[in-house]
């Protein structure tokens, strides 16, 4: 197939519809180049918390129109349309089913902000429709779904940008490349702390779907469960039916860094995980408490993960960041904009820096010039980082070491991990590449 900045978009469905055929939303490309004024036009798909950030994020960019907003709580989505409307002066078409965005010729780009068992489904079927992406970390609910996420991206030739946010920091390139030149001397080790304030989110028990939630959509690939304010809209994140936990939340930032700095850019051979319920008597099925280690015997580098709730000291002054361990020094990252190094037996203070960085500019940058390679979060980091964290999840979920085979992707020898890897779909929300 020729590329597709060689060939217009109206060629380009003419050659995937036929493969996109089976799915439940039609594949349709935007018939011009960009929406109007030369303006790269972006749906964002959940509008509660990070979905926030992404309409501040591409209001700020001049070549960015945000013309659809789309949530399955008719509530949220009209507040938020309204209060954009108050704010910008312009009106959003809204949508609760994020299928009739897809079919929306108009739209350029979908950016994701749903809860995470949604992500891997609404980039495929994005990438199918012929759209670009912005995807929330964790790119993937499960280890198998980053894999595909991959696959669509290339089939279809689409830009998908993990919103892995860190990799468009100037510090943090800085201090990667700082890393990469040896002046911490070999870097043998990387930490990812999370100590957050969570606090007990109690118990609300079931309730009949309140009125505006589509339910069924809001549920999508996940298993159904009666309705409960245990999980929408925020808490979702600490049931493993649709979030990961820490690890697999604010840890997506962490475990991608680690690896990133450390320059692996595949999965570890060893992997345990420990923690637990050790505070709260409430509905929280994730660990409050987890440290993950994973090993890459062949590279000689170790990757240490923790989670920490509530009261806890910082170390180095970090509560959420890294830690970079080298033969001459450590360097310390504090959240995405800032790292100092400390050198020699003596730890004397070396290069810092404090910088930030745009990644959704980054993103539309690479949208429009059709070009992927220029990303700084690219798709294979949604599976990467993510995958880190699913691997430490599941050696916790079954209490045992585990060796993986990052050649195959699977566990060695190991059937319950193995079927861990992947999740059983509700119809008709599969995750797939067709």
């Amino acid at each position: 197939m020729k590329q597709l900045d060689q060939l217009s978009r109206r060629d380009f469905i003419k050659n995937t519809a036929g493969a996109a055929a089976a799915l439940t939303i039609p594949t349709i490309i935007p018939a011009s180049a960009f929406g109007a004024n030369d303006k790269v036009r972006v749906a964002v798909l959940g509008l509660n918390g990070r979905g926030k950030n992404h309409i501040s994020g591409y209001s700020n960019l001049s070549n960015v129109e945000l013309a659809t907003f789309c949530d399955p709580d008719n509530n949220v989505l009209q507040k938020t349309a309204q209060e954009f409307e108050s704010k910008s002066g312009k009106k959003v078409k809204t949508e609760q089913d994020l299928r009739r965005v897809m079919e929306d010729k108009s739209i350029d780009v979908v950016s994701i902000a749903t809860p995470n068992h949604w992500h891997a489904l609404a980039t495929i079927w994005a990438c199918q429709a012929g759209k670009d992406v912005y995807v929330e970390k964790p790119g993937s609910h499960n280890f198998a779904e980053g894999r595909k996420m991959i696959d669509a991206a290339k089939k279809y030739n689409r830009i998908v940008q993990h919103g892995v946010q860190l990799r468009s920091s100037e510090a943090m390139k800085e201090a990667v490349k700082h890393l990469r030149d040896g002046l911490i001397g070999n870097v043998y080790m990387a930490r990812g702390l999370v100590y957050k304030w969570r606090p007990d989110i109690g118990n609300k028990g079931t309730e009949p779907v309140p009125e505006g939630l589509n339910y069924d959509l809001w549920t999508g690939p996940a298993e159904m469960k009666p309705f409960s304010r245990n999980y929408v809209h925020y808490n979702w994140h600490w049931n493993w039916n649709y979030g990961n936990g820490d690890i697999g939340n604010q840890g997506i930032h962490e475990t991608d860094l680690c690896m990133w700095g450390l320059g692996v850019d595949t999965f570890p051979e060893k992997i345990t995980s420990a923690g637990g319920k050790f505070l709260w008597d409430d509905c929280q099925e994730t660990p409050e408490v987890l440290s993950s280690t994973y090993i890459y015997p062949k590279e000689k580098k170790i990757i240490e993960f923790e989670v920490r709730p509530w009261m806890t000291n910082k170390e180095d002054g970090v509560d959420i960041g890294n830690i970079f361990y080298g033969s001459e020094g450590y360097m310390v990252v504090k959240g995405y904009d800032f790292y100092e190094t400390f050198l020699g037996r003596e730890r004397k203070p070396g290069p810092t820096r404090k910088a930030g960085g745009d990644h959704y500019k980054n993103f539309i940058d690479a949208v429009v010039a059709r070009d992927s390679s220029i990303l700084n979060g690219p798709v294979e980091t949604a599976h990467l980082s993510s995958g880190l964290a699913h691997l430490g999840n599941i050696a916790y979920r079954t209490g045992r070491a585990l060796t993986f085979d990052p050649k195959t992707e699977k566990f060695v020898g190991d059937k319950e991990a193995n079927a861990m890897l992947t999740r059983k779909y509700r119809a008709p929300y599969v995750v797939d590449v067709v």
